[in-house]
């Protein structure tokens, strides 16, 4: 597994999220099976866990274990695979091992898991393996970017279909990119496009010399967020995961980069993306979730030193509240 991707913050985040070694967990994101082996490491044959992942050589990846049910999947639709565990189980909604009674919610759902991680971005083999298009450092590899190989959109229809405004709205929004609206304009004169070194040629203008790797980064970063809707998914996700956990069960998510992580923080605190508080009568906040940690944890220099695609790596543990 390790070959196929490097778990990141792999003790911290697992630590975290084991409050019952009996208890049901899901790991939303099971990308290599790295924290998913470490998580069914520290159940008893009583526990299970349920892995998420919409690519199929991640799937084809998973160890054989009778606790260990894989769902190919995007982990937006969380919530319905713990409606779906909830009437097959016939489970009550029981409090985790760590229920905390105050500052109720009036959120509720499925409520069937101790724990629920998620490791978002994409998986090493996924950056490392040409055909699949998500990386730069390959000159002539198919625009794809897919994380479900059996989804429609590509990132060769969006960069030779989009308009110049939609390009340059996604390249702004997804991937911060310093002059989006000229990179955009790029993209459009230099149609069609079909491979990764068609993208690079076709920016080679406003790419600074010496940091061309860094522009690039923002713009097959914005691409891939669009290919895969990663933000619309990750804000169903953790809505969906908030309804799904136990009371007192732990949220625990890694992100990397600031987009992912402002929509963390602010479900986090506010329970939605935007960061709205919104107080009951009773002047309570309605997240049902809370902080465990205030800042979010990095990886440690030895880490990053090991692995440097963890250098952007930040994770947050939450707790669902008790409801009303």
């Amino acid at each position: 597994m390790s070959e196929y991707h490097i778990p990141v913050m792999l003790a911290e985040s697992i630590s975290a999220l084991v409050t019952n070694p009996d208890g049901t967990y899901a790991d939303a994101t099971f990308g290599g099976g790295g924290h998913t082996a470490e998580l069914l490491s520290r159940l008893n044959d009583g526990g299970k866990v349920i892995a998420f992942d919409r690519d199929f050589e991640a799937i084809a990846n998973a160890p054989e274990d009778p606790r260990l049910t894989l769902v190919h999947n995007n982990f937006r639709f969380i919530e319905n695979y713990a409606e779906q565990l909830k009437r097959e189980t016939g489970s009550v909604s029981l409090p985790s091992a760590n229920k905390k009674a105050d500052a109720p919610s009036d959120v509720t759902g499925p409520a069937v898991f101790d724990g629920i991680l998620a490791d978002l971005g994409v998986s090493s083999h996924q950056f490392d393996t040409a055909e699949r298009g998500f990386s730069f450092r390959f000159e002539d590899a198919p625009l794809d970017m897919r994380m479900n190989q059996e989804a429609k959109l590509t990132a060769q229809e969006v960069v030779n279909t989009y308009s110049e405004e939609d390009l340059e709205h996604i390249l702004r929004l997804y991937g911060e990119v310093d002059g989006a609206r000229n990179a955009a304009r790029l993209i459009i004169q230099a149609r069609p496009l079909a491979t990764t070194g068609d993208l690079d040629r076709a920016l080679e203008r406003i790419l600074p010399k010496g940091a061309e790797h860094k522009v690039l980064a923002k713009v097959y970063q914005a691409l891939r967020i669009e290919v895969n809707q990663e933000m619309r998914s990750l804000e169903k996700f953790l809505d969906g995961a908030a309804r799904s956990l136990k009371e007192g069960g732990r949220l625990v998510v890694i992100t990397y980069h600031s987009l992912e992580d402002r929509m963390v923080k602010n479900f986090i605190k506010t329970g939605n993306v935007d960061g709205i508080q919104e107080k009951d009568l009773y002047g309570r906040c309605n997240s049902p979730l809370e902080a465990v940690n205030r800042k979010p944890i990095v990886p440690s220099e030895e880490e990053i030193s090991g692995n440097t695609r963890a250098r952007s790596a930040k994770l947050r543990i939450a707790e669902r509240r008790a409801a009303l």
